[in-house]
């Protein structure tokens, strides 16, 4: 293991450790300083269970460096320690996922949302991607009311029949089902059964005493953005559409305040860092740990659902029950994610990242403040996954997810 300490233009500086086999990962750090505008950021790779990169630098906040201990939100990232609290609870026998929805949660079955269930909420083919009235400046803190309005939305599509991501309602349809099933609040539950006894540094609804700690997000650059991708083409030229209703719904909450950082967002409002992200996948990358039996890892980087034309993000996606798997749009112009096709994880808004690769036997993460446009990887991200491959001997990502050698 080899001890890192780099100064950067400004004087903020990359620490932490990497090992020399993986010495392309510091590479393409470092060079997101000093050639994509990072501004702070951590990136985390541990293979086989052992920690091999864990590195950290620049800037949390103004003149405020970014250190070991560092978090911020990843956004959807979220998502998918969501999934793993509702694939527990199907571990655990107390649901399954061919269970209705309604049979759990009986208001849902309004407006013909009756025939949903637990798989469908798990890979977005549930028919409540967004609602179609604004849900009201700072109100998505409010769990009862963010509840009561998914069960009464009518549904988009029939369940089950159409593919569109569920970007904010994910927290009231499958963090819902988490709360119904166990009793506990999804914080709640995730931090007995997946933060403590994992020993990361995660949180849904931060504690707070651990606000001092939280790097504020920056917002991505308006002349990074690709105004001619059918997702933000569709969003600015179709009031109504669901493109439109994800990006309204952008702008009805500060997910830098205090009170959304508090908050019980399953899809949206985690706080880690990449020390985090990669702890909690790289015991499903193992998959001999016990913390999922290895049906249920199986389960999650299969593919159940797949498009051409998400009914949301307007461009091919690949989802398994609660995950994203590797998305190739380059060719479409669209947004990607290149990871091995084995692997399973989520992307977060502005480009954070974890995943599990159990060919790879990997655990990834990657946190930043200064977000990046776009609706799955930025450059940033994508160089920093694309190292380790490299560095693990992988041949080349070319087919549309990373392939072993």
């Amino acid at each position: 293991m080899t001890d890192v300490t780099i100064e950067l233009a400004g004087g903020s500086v990359i620490e932490g450790y990497c090992d020399p086999e993986f010495s392309l990962v510091l590479d393409a750090f470092r060079a997101n300083f000093e050639l994509h505008g990072e501004i702070g950021a951590s990136v985390c790779v541990v293979r086989d269970g052992k920690r091999h990169v864990d590195l950290w630098g620049g800037w949390a906040d103004t003149g405020k460096p970014w250190h070991k201990d560092t978090i911020s939100i990843v956004y959807s990232c979220t998502k998918g320690a969501t999934a793993m609290c509702l694939h527990k609870l199907v571990e655990q026998g107390l649901v399954s996922y061919e269970t209705k929805v309604a049979d759990i949660w009986p208001e849902f079955a309004a407006g013909g949302k009756e025939a949903t269930t637990v798989a469908m909420m798990l890979a977005h083919t549930s028919p409540v991607p967004h609602l179609r009235e604004p849900m009201g400046q700072g109100r998505l803190i409010e769990w009862d009311y963010m509840v009561s309005r998914v069960a009464a939305e009518e549904a988009f599509w029939e369940p089950g029949t159409r593919q569109g991501y569920h970007a904010l309602t994910y927290a009231w349809t499958v963090g819902n089902l988490v709360r119904l099933v166990s009793g506990k609040p999804l914080g709640e539950y995730f931090a007995e059964n997946f933060a403590a006894p994992l020993a990361i540094d995660f949180h849904i609804g931060l504690p707070a005493d651990q606000e001092p700690r939280v790097a504020p997000m920056i917002a991505p650059s308006p002349a990074e953005a690709n105004f001619e991708s059918p997702y933000l083409k569709t969003a600015l030229s179709q009031p109504g559409s669901l493109p439109q209703l994800f990006l309204a719904a952008q702008a009805e909450a500060n997910f830098n305040t205090r009170e959304v950082h508090a908050a019980d967002i399953g899809s949206a409002n985690g706080i880690t860092n990449a020390r985090g992200l990669a702890g909690l996948y790289a015991p499903l990358a193992r998959g001999d740990d016990g913390t999922f039996n290895p049906a249920t890892i199986a389960r999650m980087n299969r593919a159940v659902a797949a498009t051409f034309d998400d009914a949301v993000l307007r461009q091919p996606m690949r989802f398994s029950l609660g995950f994203m798997l590797s998305n190739d749009n380059r060719a479409t112009g669209g947004d990607s994610l290149l990871i091995g096709e084995s692997a399973f994880g989520h992307v977060g808004m502005g480009g954070s990242i974890g995943f599990a690769d159990p060919l790879a036997k990997i655990g990834f993460g990657y946190s930043m403040n200064r977000m990046g446009s776009g609706i799955l990887l930025n450059t940033r991200g994508q160089s920093l996954v694309d190292a380790v491959y490299k560095c693990l001997g992988w041949s080349s990502n070319i087919s549309g997810a990373w392939q072993q050698t």
